[in-house]
């Protein structure tokens, strides 16, 4: 199974493309976001091309590739408008023996984990910041931000398989990449 994840992309008609096109690049089986669709935030400043009305009409024309989460930004107006859910805090899935905990982060996270078992993964957005590091025997794995990546991060996705966890930027650049056994543990 090959499943790409992304967060944050904040309204960015641009980086939502280029996200798309990454995503059919890739072939992966899924699209899993994790949450900040189309609302920039009073935190950040609005991202290059901000339409959200044109990140709606481009998620909805995938809308059965997709699997969401609600971010910090998202609300139940977007909900109008989008064609596929994004109100759930959290899902489950189950990767290569894994099991996968998804949410966007503000709520649970590195610093405030859901009750997982260890060797468990949790895959957050939030913080912007491409990260993998493991908390207290769970695997925390972040994409880091499609739209306003922080910490000179690049705008990026990760792609996770049953054995490796790849970090790249939206032109499909490697710039991390952890292999983990069936214990799900990030190792070289």
């Amino acid at each position: 199974m090959k499943i790409m994840i992304a967060s944050d992309i904040h309204g960015s008609a641009k980086y939502c493309r280029e996200l798309l096109e990454a995503f059919r690049r890739e072939k992966a089986e899924k699209l899993v976001l994790l949450g900040d669709i189309l609302y920039h935030g009073p935190r950040n400043d609005l991202p290059e091309e901000y339409a959200p009305k044109s990140v709606i009409e481009q998620l909805n024309a995938v809308k059965d590739s997709l699997l969401c989460v609600r971010g910090n930004c998202d609300t139940e107006v977007d909900q109008m408008v989008l064609e596929f859910p994004i109100l759930a805090d959290y899902a489950w899935l189950y990767v290569g023996g894994c099991t996968v905990f998804i949410t966007h982060g503000h709520g649970y996270g590195e610093e405030n984990l859901p009750p997982l078992k260890k060797g468990s993964v949790l895959l957050q957005g939030h913080t912007h910041i491409p990260r993998c590091v493991d908390k207290d025997g769970v695997l925390c794995v972040n994409p880091g931000s499609v739209s306003i990546p922080k910490e000179n991060s690049p705008h990026s996705y990760l792609i996770m398989t049953e054995s490796e966890l790849i970090w790249k930027d939206l032109a499909g650049t490697i710039f991390n990449q952890r292999y983990h056994r069936g214990d799900c543990r990030c190792g070289n």
